[in-house]
């Protein structure tokens, strides 16, 4: 676990780092970029009703996943095979205990009815 929250940190600070120099550079020329997706979409030529075209608004969202898949924590292998376990392990309980409830209800309305399906 410590190992996970080292690496957030480190991801953290190389992006303080990353923004501190755009923002050192933009402050050197004088001009203003834009920096967030918002931004960049506002810049896009916009429609006549005010939005922006399809190919602008693909162009945002490939970027926003772009980002964001960037910010992902991925588990390490160990990690994988213990969930990948876990999550196997809790389907055969919840199956077998499915079926026991199942064969109980059945049997009830067997006993209860008489009939048999």
């Amino acid at each position: 676990m410590a190992n996970k929250e080292r690496q957030k940190r480190s991801a953290r600070q190389a992006r303080a780092r990353e923004r501190a120099e755009l923002e050192a550079i933009q402050s050197a020329s004088g001009t203003s970029q834009a920096s967030t997706p918002a931004k960049a979409a506002a810049k896009a030529p916009a429609k006549k009703d005010g939005k922006p075209g399809i190919f602008a608004r693909m162009r945002t969202y490939l970027h926003d996943v772009r980002t964001e898949m960037h910010r992902v924590v991925w588990p390490s292998k160990t990690e994988l095979t213990n969930y990948s376990v876990a999550v196997l392990a809790m389907l055969a309980i919840f199956g077998v205990a499915v079926w026991l409830v199942d064969t109980g209800f059945v049997a009830l309305l067997v006993g209860f009815t008489g009939l048999r399906g």
